[in-house]
């Protein structure tokens, strides 16, 4: 159990998906997390960044914008007696410098009316521009400056926001990009209230109501 204050993500489908594939030995002999340093970007409540301290990792660090989440998390590593490392800011710029070999990410990617991202409202843990893509392209961008060579990234997010972009994108800065896990799911309550203008944008089929979430994994070769 975590602590979650009033604003901060719940740690949801997504999370435990992403959770399944970073522990997971088939995809990795002895997972992605274990004796790696791990950069959990956009911790929430830290669901991520103690699972990889579960799983073994030798250091992790976790980073968000909300003062919420980093106290959120930063009071559950300590509950948990796990050591995370955190601090506040924007995406990468509180780690310029350390290299990490495994990057971890599970960033608002929900759809939303406007480009113009919420700083002090819940729907910041979800919205995430027009097509649902202003953090994901800026995670992507920005991932090799912190990967060790060598190091893994994982991302995961809903394939409304178009699986084969975030493809492109890793692989524009020199990682080599592949899917590692999908899972259908029902649209929760933010995706079932937006789903006509989904529609309209052409994000979403005619009635659709799930969607499908992919976890992609890249690597710093």
């Amino acid at each position: 159990m975590l602590l979650r204050p009033p604003g901060v993500y719940r740690a949801e489908g997504d999370t435990q998906l992403l959770t399944d594939v970073m522990r997971s030995e088939v995809q990795r002999e002895g997972g992605f997390a274990r004796g790696r340093r791990v950069l959990d970007v956009g911790t929430g409540s830290g669901a991520l960044a103690l699972a990889a301290a579960r799983a073994g990792a030798t250091a992790v660090t976790a980073v968000d914008l909300s003062l919420r989440s980093v106290a959120a998390t930063w009071l559950n590593s300590r509950l948990h007696g796990l050591p995370v490392t955190v601090h506040r800011g924007d995406l990468f710029a509180p780690v310029a410098g350390p290299r990490f070999d495994l990057v971890v990410a599970n960033p608002p990617y929900v759809p939303a009316e406007t480009a113009v991202l919420p700083r002090h409202r819940k729907a910041r843990c979800w919205d995430a521009g027009p097509d649902g893509r202003v953090l994901l392209d800026r995670i992507c961008a920005g991932v090799p400056g912190v990967l060790a060579e060598g190091g893994d990234v994982l991302l995961v997010h809903s394939a409304v926001c178009d699986t084969d972009l975030t493809l492109d994108a890793l692989d524009r800065v020199g990682l080599v990009p592949e899917v590692l896990a999908k899972a259908s799911v029902p649209f929760g309550p933010v995706m079932a209230a937006r789903a006509a203008m989904l529609e309209a944008r052409g994000l979403i089929r005619p009635g659709q109501r799930f969607e499908e979430l992919v976890v992609l994994g890249a690597r710093h070769a």
